[in-house]
């Protein structure tokens, strides 16, 4: 697997012309859905289902739990393009290669992206089975030299210095929360921490993480959110706690990702009924809502 660091701008084009013959559908959101949550997806309704094999230059994941195929069509009545399985840096792949998707939708028409991830819960506080909107996040790799918009700026995309005051859209976290208080539900909310993988956290790292302020854990949706954001687009990210991070080395307790996918199985019902009542009410999108570009 080649590492690129840059990819030229002509396959992300390429990318979205064969995904625009194979449907006719033209999306406004779009949907990442992580470990476990693909059955989300089958709800999509009048849906054309494309594998990512099947779309030059698309990175395709390995990961157990992730289908590996793009579905279009609509939910709530919003037309949608959803990506049933995620690549991932761990997997070998670059941060640019592994927001390849998020540009590809942009050039799509999706203005609006929901983000949703497994992860391990930093915050004690938590419990598995939670499910946190994401206020912020930390991305170790975007600050150590990883960082997907590294290399040449893309204008045609986004400004060579984003603003990320406010990645993740305060309006969209607020109407989550509607939604789930109506349906009888609380979410969390927190700082999602993004690491590079694929090992889990030792627990002297899980202490200096809840210690830098991360309440959620996990190995993807940081670089997706960033691209994302740089592009103009609304991002609205979701963590599924499907453990507690372990703080002590003396700890008994194994995580395992089979446990990851069997509790993400019990998360998605409640996830699902957010999802659908934020697409029902989302706000139409204002470009002055994504604010990325310094100062002129």
């Amino acid at each position: 697997m080649q590492h690129v660091h840059v990819i030229p701008e002509e396959h992300y084009h390429e990318a979205a012309d064969a995904i625009r013959q194979r449907t006719p559908v033209r999306p406004t959101i779009g949907l990442v859905a992580g470990s476990g949550l693909g059955p989300l997806v089958d709800e999509i309704e009048n849906a054309d289902v494309i594998p990512y094999e099947d779309i030059p230059h698309w990175p395709h994941s390995t990961v157990v739990g992730h289908a590996g195929r793009l579905v279009l069509g609509t939910l709530e009545g919003q037309p949608l393009v959803a990506m049933q399985g995620r690549a991932h840096f761990y997997e070998g792949y670059s941060p640019a290669q592994v927001t390849l998707p998020i540009r590809v939708m942009r050039l799509l028409g999706v203005n609006t992206v929901i983000l949703t991830n497994a992860a391990g819960g930093l915050n004690p506080n938590f419990s598995a089975g939670d499910i946190m909107v994401i206020e912020d996040h930390i991305y170790i790799g975007g600050m150590t030299g990883s960082n997907p918009l590294r290399g040449p700026n893309q204008a045609s995309f986004g400004p060579r210095f984003s603003i990320h005051t406010r990645t993740y859209n305060p309006t969209l976290n607020r109407l989550a929360h509607r939604v789930a208080e109506q349906n009888g539900f609380t979410l969390r909310q927190g700082v999602y921490v993004g690491l590079s993988g694929p090992t889990f956290e030792t627990p002297a790292e899980v202490r200096m993480l809840r210690g830098w302020g991360g309440d959620s854990v996990g190995m993807s949706t940081a670089p997706e959110a960033l691209v994302a954001y740089h592009a103009g687009m609304r991002v609205l990210g979701f963590s599924s706690i499907t453990n507690l991070s372990l703080d002590s080395t003396e700890a008994r307790e194994e995580v395992s990702h089979e446990e990851v996918l069997r509790l993400g199985r019990q998360i998605v019902p409640r996830l699902v009924t957010v999802i659908r009542g934020v697409l029902r009410e989302m706000p139409p999108y204002d470009p002055a809502d994504v604010e990325n570009y310094p100062e002129a």
